[in-house]
């Protein structure tokens, strides 16, 4: 629901940048290129980016 704070693997922080690299995707620039400029070069933590669904928006309705 919520992007972790640090790569659950490595401990990495990858929680700083999902904001950023959200805006980027969604502004049409390569999710690739966007995890590169933003120095997520290891696959762990640019597999949380890459398979991180935001439905937070859709559960607080719920509560």
């Amino acid at each position: 629901m919520i992007i972790p704070v640090r790569c659950v693997s490595c401990g990495n922080v990858i929680g700083s940048v999902w904001e950023e690299y959200r805006d980027r995707v969604e502004a049409g620039e390569d999710e690739g290129e966007v995890m590169d400029d933003l120095d997520m070069v290891r696959y762990c933590c640019r597999r949380h980016l890459l398979s991180h669904a935001d439905v937070l928006d859709e559960v607080i309705p719920l509560y």
